[in-house]
């Protein structure tokens, strides 16, 4: 059974036409990866799923059950995450007071309450190592590579083991060798039987961690397809418009 499906999504804002008619369905450790150009409706779709935005119309149903989330908060609770493309971090505060953001750690002495950091900095290492990442619980954000920076957002979606990741350019705007650092831990959450919905205009990126692919173009989807059945060049036809559809 399908741990995510969506039928007939639509959106729209006011006349604007956002998305139209979406199916999509996702298995458990699948990843999907969803290229479009700007303004394809890929951030709409995820955000709807996310709880961000409710669907003008259309059904979605998680682990068998039709939901429909009011809030954020709603999916989070669901077990859907979702990384957004500036990451939310603070920069000021370490990586283990990061991940553990709006979901801090206290222990009471007396009347007393004060953050644990000690546990927190235990479990954010042991989530780390988990990642098989490098970024280290007491090292200031403002001080990490973009890569050590993704780690840290991957981590907090680790606190509640979600079932479904969702990842907005995880890879713009860094490093070659950061760029594989986060291939790397997506990866590892497929093999941890996470599915991974990732945004992304890389088609390198998408071909080397993703087991589908779907390309939406002017908020319809025009392919959905496995990755050996596709290719570079055909997807960048379907999000041009070269190709009318796959």
């Amino acid at each position: 059974m399908a741990i995510l499906e969506l039928s007939g999504v639509s959106k729209h804002f006011g006349a604007i036409e956002a998305l139209n008619g979406i199916d999509l369905s996702l298995e458990r450790g699948e990843a999907l990866g969803l290229m479009g150009d700007n303004g394809a409706g890929k951030s709409t779709l995820v955000k709807i799923i996310a709880g961000t935005f409710p669907p003008s119309m259309g059904r979605i149903v998680l682990d068998g059950e039709e939901v429909r989330f009011a809030r954020p908060v709603e999916a989070r609770q669901k077990g859907i995450e979702i990384i957004y493309q500036d990451l939310a971090l603070c920069d000021n505060l370490s990586a283990a007071l990061n991940v553990f953001l709006g979901r801090e750690l206290i222990r009471k002495i007396g009347p007393c309450r004060f953050l644990d950091r000690t546990a927190m900095n235990a479990r954010a290492a042991e989530i780390f190592a988990e990642l098989k990442s490098e970024t280290r619980p007491r090292d200031l954000v403002k001080h990490m590579s973009g890569g050590q920076r993704q780690a840290v957002a991957i981590a907090r979606t680790r606190l509640v083991d979600p079932k479904i990741v969702l990842m907005d350019e995880p890879t713009a705007a860094i490093s070659v060798r950061q760029v594989a650092e986060v291939l790397d831990l997506i990866r590892h959450l497929k093999t941890t039987g996470h599915t991974v919905i990732l945004i992304s205009h890389r088609t390198p990126d998408v071909f080397s961690v993703c087991d589908r692919v779907a390309v939406l173009r002017r908020g319809r989807k025009v392919a959905d397809k496995p990755i050996a059945d596709s290719s570079p060049e055909e997807v960048t036809g379907l999000i041009t418009g070269a190709i009318e559809g796959a």
